[in-house]
């Protein structure tokens, strides 16, 4: 299994709320979002692990040269990545999506924060759905709701995903920011950049529209990054583990 991490943002609400570190090296508890998201993903079988980062923060790319050249506490890492700003998220992954292969990959932003074991069931479970054909992507969703613009998840009776909305007062779900995606969705990511389109919400819904299949699978939360307060929230979380 191949793992992507989306870290181009600027974190500019962070930053303006005094958290002096890019959000890719804000520490939760003593552990750097960057660095525990690719703990987890060697601990699932990474064959590689490719990031993206702005080039505006510097410092991110200097730890990614560290963790290339001293490994993760010593660990050796089969790590690549790219230095550059981009205008979303979705842009992000266009720019990493060609060194992603052929085969299965699981994308996350930076600061997404799951139970780890929750996250080996999730990929064991896409990984054996993506083997026997049962659909082109499955995508972690969560009924825990704080976020300030959720993208909710509408699902039929068996998890398929038959829907992205902005606004519902129906759906259990909302994503959770975590994609495990074929080769096949690096086809509709091209067309969208093609349109012009912008936003992971919008590449997600046009994975519909070009007739993938798409299975939710129910995390018990997910959280993310994006205030101070969100840190001790991690914080918690983390040690409910």
């Amino acid at each position: 299994m191949k793992y992507a991490i989306i870290a181009a943002g600027e974190g500019s609400r962070l930053a303006a709320e005094g958290v002096e570190s890019p959000k890719p090296l804000v520490k939760i508890g003593h552990e750097r979002l960057i660095d525990r998201l690719i703990r987890v993903f060697m601990d699932n079988d990474a064959e590689e692990i490719v990031v993206i980062c702005n080039d505006i923060t510097t410092e991110v790319s200097f730890h990614l040269v560290k963790l290339q050249q001293d490994g993760l506490e010593g660990r050796p890492l089969p790590l690549r990545f790219i230095v550059k700003s981009t205008p979303s998220s979705m842009h992000s992954f266009f720019e990493i999506s060609r060194m992603l292969g052929d085969g299965p990959f699981c994308l996350t932003t930076v600061d997404t924060i799951f139970r780890e074991e929750e996250f080996a069931r999730y990929i064991a479970a896409f990984s054996e759905a993506v083997t026997s054909g049962k659909c082109d992507g499955m995508m972690g969703v969560t009924d825990y709701i704080d976020d300030e613009k959720p993208l909710y998840v509408d699902t039929d009776d068996s998890l398929g995903i038959t829907g992205f909305l902005d606004r519902s007062d129906t759906c259990r779900y909302i994503s959770g920011g975590i994609y495990g995606l074929t080769s096949t969705a690096i086809e509709t990511l091209c067309s969208c950049m093609e349109r012009g389109e912008s936003r992971m919400r919008n590449f997600q819904r046009a994975l519909i529209a070009d007739g993938r299949r798409l299975k939710a699978w129910p995390f018990s939360k997910v959280l993310d990054i994006d205030h101070a307060t969100d840190i001790k929230k991690a914080e918690d979380f983390i040690l409910e583990e």
